[in-house]
């Protein structure tokens, strides 16, 4: 009998394991395939012997790629503008991702005042326990950025806009002094999402190869599309960095259920199209409720007067995301203000953004700020704004700011 010949004798445990068929090659769809596995199978001993790297070409076992993880991948390097990207299972696993791969005992990160919270918080908590010391630097202020770094800075975190009040950083200045001190740097890019700028090439005509190191995306969001899936990604033009990122990821055991790698590959081809159809109702919304009484200042990185404008306006190739983020009058107690997101019918209450569905949350910004805040005194709402009609989600704000008439 050959070892995968049919035998009716054998349990039925066993029959459904050995069964010998196989399919055909020669099959081709347009939708990538789905390939499950913890155990990939070698031909013999010396091929299970034979080295393998991890550069998306080779399969040792499931928790490092199969075909349709590794076509993700490639996918979201192409969207980046990158030549090599590795896949986590959260944004958040990214931001680990990279801070454990370049940053050891001694060393000084820089982050941004207004970055991403959970990325404080690792600043914060987690990486002065491994003697990794941070310092917060205002994003708009590159004179001062510039005057942080010492001998000990080995890696600068860039958000471009801003986590909640969505200043646009001096991104090539900041750039600029980077390059000029030798610091790696990562792009927090999941607002840009690949669209909204080119994060390795800010300047392409004027100063080619003017760009971050790498670019740090939550594909939860926009690659996502659905508000089903959790996953991140990093990406890098240098084979250097990335083989430094490859390792750590391959010592944090980071893996993904190749169901959510199928919704996300499901939803890249609609990505420019959502993000654009968002930005255009975004930008709508943005400028009716800066006309509102009851608003005392509108943040989004396309309105003149909002901090870091002329920013985004030199790197922009026109797009500005599904956020922005409304300053009521300070004469509204933060009460008046979570009275007003609860009147709304249209936006659900979460965190998140990018997805179907549009969302409003009251923030603190008290707690998540160390060198002040870029608006004028009042409560900040930020609005993630979906698919929904602008005609619609505009009648509902109307309607909701009636709460807090005078």
């Amino acid at each position: 009998m050959s070892k995968h010949a049919p035998a009716p004798d054998l349990a039925l445990a066993t029959q459904q394991i050995h069964h010998p068929y196989q399919a055909p090659e020669g099959w081709a769809a347009h939708p990538v395939g789905v390939f499950k596995a913890s155990t990939v199978l070698f031909k013999n001993t010396a091929d299970l012997h034979q080295y393998r790297p991890r550069d998306g070409k080779s399969y040792r076992y499931g928790l490092h790629g199969t075909p349709t993880s590794y076509t993700l991948g490639a996918r979201i390097a192409g969207l980046e503008g990158a030549e090599h990207c590795l896949l986590v299972p959260s944004g958040l696993a990214a931001v680990t991702l990279v801070s454990l791969s370049f940053l050891r005992p001694g060393d000084e990160v820089l982050v941004p005042d207004n970055v991403y919270g959970q990325n404080r918080y690792l600043s914060e908590s987690l990486l002065p326990q491994f003697g990794i010391q941070h310092h917060f630097y205002d994003p708009l202020d590159v004179a001062g950025f510039s005057a942080l770094i010492s001998e000990r800075t080995k890696l600068v975190w860039l958000e471009a806009a801003g986590s909640i009040t969505l200043e646009f950083p001096d991104l090539i200045g900041l750039l600029r002094v980077c390059r000029e001190r030798g610091i790696t740097t990562v792009l927090d890019n999941t607002w840009g999402a690949g669209v909204a700028f080119k994060a390795f090439d800010l300047l392409p005509d004027s100063e080619p190869g003017l760009g971050v190191d790498i670019s740090m995306h939550a594909l939860t969001k926009y690659p996502s599309g659905g508000a089903d899936v959790l996953m991140g990604s990093v990406c890098t033009r240098d084979l250097a960095l990335h083989e430094r990122m490859n390792y750590m990821h391959e010592h944090l055991g980071y893996g993904l259920g190749q169901n959510d790698v199928e919704l996300v590959l499901r939803s890249l081809p609609t990505l420019e199209l959502r993000y654009r159809a968002q930005d255009a109702t975004t930008r709508a919304l943005a400028a009716w409720m800066q006309a509102q009484p009851a608003v005392a200042q509108v943040l989004h990185p396309a309105l003149p007067g909002s901090p870091g404008h002329a920013h985004w306006r030199e790197v922009s190739s026109g797009g500005a995301a599904c956020l922005f983020s409304v300053v009521f009058q300070p004469r509204y107690s933060a009460a008046q203000v979570d009275a007003f997101v609860d009147a709304l019918q249209f936006f659900g209450i979460g965190y998140s953004w990018a997805g179907p569905m549009s969302l409003a949350v009251p923030y603190n910004m008290s707690r998540s700020r160390s060198l002040g805040l870029p608006y004028r005194e009042g409560h900040l709402v930020r609005f993630a704004i979906g698919l929904e009609a602008e005609a619609d989600l505009r009648a509902d704000l109307a309607q909701a700011l009636e709460v807090l008439k005078d």
